[in-house]
Formats: C-alpha cells, sequence, structure tokens
C-alpha cells in the first residue's frame, strides 16, 4: 500500500486504497486492540481518538457515515500532523463492519444506557474492539438491542452531565484495556 493512501473496506469486506484520502498508511497492529467510532460527527473528537489509538498502538475504525471530510484540508485543519501514523480503516455501514467483526475479537460496547461499568468488564482480552457511538445520540437502537450485554458505561456522578466526550471516553477505555492487560500479564509492576 502507498504511503498516504487511506485503507477503505468495500461492502465485500474487501480492503481497497484511496489516493484521494490523506495520509493513513497501515501498520500491522500486534495487539489487537481496535477502537469503532460509528457515526462520528466532529472531526476533532475523531483526531483525539485517532491520536490515542496510535499512542496505544491500536487501529482506528470509522463507520460511515461521517459528519466530516476526510479530505486533507478538514485533517490538517484539526491539527492531525500524526494522522499519517494512524492504522484506519474505513466501513461504508455497520452492517458491512458488524460481518468482520467476530475476526477482529470481543466486543465492547459504550452507551450512557450501559448497566455495567466499565471497571467491571473483563477487557484483558486478546483481541478487544471497543465500540463508540456519535457524539449527539451515541448507538444506534437496533445496534444497543442486540449487543445489550455487551453494553458498557463510564459512571458519571453528576446530574448536570449527560455524557462524556466521545474522544475521553475512547481515551478513557483504551487505557483501561491495557492497565488490565499489563496487570493480568505482571508488566509495568515495580
Amino acid at each position: 500500500m502507498a504511503h498516504g493512501a487511506l485503507l477503505r473496506i468495500n461492502r465485500h469486506g474487501q480492503q481497497q486504497e484511496n489516493e484521494e484520502s490523506p495520509g493513513s498508511h497501515i501498520v500491522t497492529n500486534t495487539m489487537g486492540l481496535h477502537v469503532v467510532l460509528v457515526h462520528p460527527e466532529i472531526h476533532w473528537n475523531t483526531g483525539n481518538a485517532g491520536r490515542s489509538c496510535l499512542a496505544a498502538g491500536a487501529t482506528l475504525h470509522l463507520v460511515e457515515p461521517l459528519g466530516f471530510s476526510l479530505g486533507e484540508r478538514e485533517v490538517r485543519r484539526a491539527g492531525l500532523d500524526y494522522w499519517e501514523h494512524v492504522d484506519l480503516r474505513v466501513w461504508p455501514s455497520w452492517d458491512d463492519f458488524e460481518r468482520q467483526l467476530p475476526s477482529l475479537g470481543q466486543p465492547f460496547l459504550f452507551s450512557t444506557k450501559g448497566q455495567r461499568t466499565y471497571w467491571d468488564a473483563d477487557l484483558a482480552v486478546d483481541d478487544a474492539v471497543l465500540v463508540f457511538g456519535r457524539e449527539t445520540g451515541g448507538l444506534p437502537p437496533p445496534i444497543h438491542d442486540r449487543y445489550r450485554d455487551r453494553m458498557l458505561t463510564m459512571p458519571i456522578h453528576s446530574p448536570h452531565v449527560r455524557s462524556l466526550n466521545l474522544s475521553t471516553c475512547v481515551g478513557i477505555a483504551l487505557y483501561e484495556v491495557l492497565r488490565q492487560r499489563a496487570s493480568t500479564r505482571g508488566e509495568g509492576q515495580g
């Protein structure tokens, strides 16, 4: 794959290079850690999520439609000078992504409507897929219904806060996976 190409996944699960999109090349992900943003609306949040994915060694999956363009101007405007290093996959729809989900790992979906906190979930699995909804509405109801038992939440103690910022949630979840993996494997002790 040429440097600066974006990997798009077509409706048949096949990879396609898109030379018109900005700087993302594919780096092999050895950690089995994936972040999925379903219909993200704000490029700043997606940029921050991409930075967190890069730092944590995770692949970022974007499920269309997106509320912004991945064109060079938008990416530069967001100040994403590291964007070309993000392991990025773009999917045309949730159905297309969902068909490939079993090959990626165990899904953990995040929502303010989740009944179990992420602290109570065993995220130290070898292949974790962290799924987040759009900023203004979260995950669509059919996804909630289908994955009700996999839905996690992050505690919010103030009645004045409806939800946390999307990119904040991504960072919290990513580093909780890394913390649990390190704890389980005895890494980072001492």
